[in-house]
């Protein structure tokens, strides 16, 4: 065989052991934005940003099946809150990063309900910049997901912030870094996804809330402002 056939597939292989063992793990420095704000706990795409009602559904994955924040979060919700969600696409940084400064006063793990799904559906529908980017992803409601809460501070009220790290298909677990107890500066890494993921943020609204993204926007961990406080106040 001619040693120049090898070469492609050499080449590719060597590429892609790169992409997935170092590249892949590459953790560029952020510039965390001063000021009363939640920023990204993710780097990619924003698929939904809003304020949901109690008991309101949050999106529509597919005929007749709909999402809600318990889905979600696992938790009930019994205040309307703010759901912001970021999809991490294979070639984006997955380390994740505290939204907010904060006290970890939770981190529970969900096993998946049945088996994980992939995220192909949103990773096609990002990428061709579809509406509406969650559709028929049944990640949302099935993968496994670990939930961690921190209780801090946003408008001079108390808010407990769930950041809910989302599995894809064939991730090899969720790695948080941090400890209930701990405190997390805004900014600061707390857990990675490896491959494709998904990243919400869920916390209860406030009048002096204001959200600066839109579903399509792109978002780097720690220096995106996700929700901002209203010049004077509420």
């Amino acid at each position: 065989m001619n040693p120049a056939w090898l070469a492609v597939p050499a080449a590719l292989g060597a590429g892609y052991l790169y992409w997935r063992y170092v590249w892949f793990f590459r953790n560029p420095p952020r510039c965390i934005p001063p000021g009363e704000n939640l920023v990204s706990p993710a780097d990619g795409t924003v698929v939904y940003a809003r304020v949901v009602a109690a008991a309101e559904d949050v999106i529509l994955v597919k005929a007749g099946r709909r999402a809600t924040l318990t889905d979600i979060t696992r938790y009930d919700s019994s205040v309307p809150r703010v759901h912001i969600g970021v999809f991490m696409s294979p070639w984006d940084v997955h380390y994740n990063r505290a939204p907010l400064s904060g006290e970890v006063t939770a981190i529970t793990y969900f096993p998946p309900r049945g088996r994980n799904f992939p995220m192909t559906p949103m990773q096609w529908r990002t990428l061709l910049r579809r509406p509406p980017l969650y559709r028929n992803s049944r990640h949302l409601l099935h993968n496994e997901r670990l939930v961690t809460t921190l209780r801090g501070t946003f408008a001079g009220e108390e808010v407990h912030c769930q950041v809910v790290q989302i599995a894809g298909w064939r991730v090899r677990g969720i790695d948080s870094y941090a400890q209930v107890g701990a405190r997390l500066e805004k900014g600061a890494i707390f857990g990675m996804i490896r491959i494709g993921s998904q990243v919400d943020v869920v916390l209860p609204y406030h009048p002096g809330m204001e959200l600066q993204v839109r579903p399509g926007d792109k978002v780097r961990a720690g220096e995106t402002v996700l929700i901002a406080a209203k010049r004077g106040g509420a």
